[in-house]
């Protein structure tokens, strides 16, 4: 038999196209990541991530949201 870790992506998180997910990663509620990545590691909730491999660059902030407050 073969097994393969969970995937995990929680709620309002962005995936840029040919993002590819590692088997028992979990990315985190609100996280963004960033188009191409590989992600091998957890994202932290709210968090924008990217490259290869995945690395968190920065948390996202208040001043974040409300700038794209409009499109919602």
């Amino acid at each position: 038999e073969m097994y393969c870790k969970e995937v995990i992506i929680e709620d309002n998180v962005c995936i840029g196209s040919n993002a590819v997910i590692c088997a028992g990663v979990t990315i985190g509620m609100g996280s963004v990541i960033g188009a191409g990545s590989i992600v091998t590691r957890d994202v932290p909730p709210m968090h924008f991530a990217a490259g290869v491999p995945c690395k968190v660059i920065r948390k996202i902030t208040d001043d974040d949201l409300k700038e794209f407050e409009p499109l919602l």
